[in-house]
């Protein structure tokens, strides 16, 4: 069996659209009405329970799963989000033991949205504040070979 993708049930495609495509800038490889694919595995399923023919109880924020996206720039993101109308943060961006800096924030269907710097971003940050090669590998737990291709 091979992994396929990550299905989300949306209660609005075009509401669902506008935040993976439109704020998240994610490309949408095809759009069949009730089911788009987009970019990197994600799809997204409007009337999932009429396509299965059964009733299912969905709670209002699956706080047991979350999408994960990296970027370089997590400071132009908040203010991105922060700007839209119903984007709810769980949390801003806060930074962990190892350098990371992460945001977290629902979709519009209430699935958790993590938000973190690529750790190689970390790295070249510590790099660029004058941290010993090692000094990175230890904090960020990375190996000296990885930072070093980093240099």
């Amino acid at each position: 069996m091979k992994y396929g993708g990550t299905l989300l049930i949306v209660d609005d495609m075009e509401k669902s659209k506008y935040f993976y495509e439109t704020i998240l800038e994610q490309k949408i490889l095809m759009d069949l009405g009730e089911h788009v694919s987009l970019e990197n595995g994600l799809s997204l399923q409007t009337n999932y329970e009429a396509m299965i023919g059964k009733s299912l109880n969905r709670k209002t924020a699956a706080n047991n799963f979350q999408l994960y996206f990296e970027t370089d720039r997590i400071d132009d993101w908040e203010r991105k989000l922060e700007a839209i109308e119903g984007v709810e943060f769980i949390h801003h961006p806060t930074e962990y033991p190892w350098g990371q800096r992460s945001m977290r924030f629902y979709d519009f269907d209430k699935y958790i949205i993590e938000a973190a710097e690529s750790m190689e971003c970390v790295i070249r940050r510590f790099l660029s504040q004058g941290l010993a090669v090692e000094e990175v590998s230890k904090r960020t737990m990375y190996p000296v070979e990885f930072v070093e291709m980093l240099v």
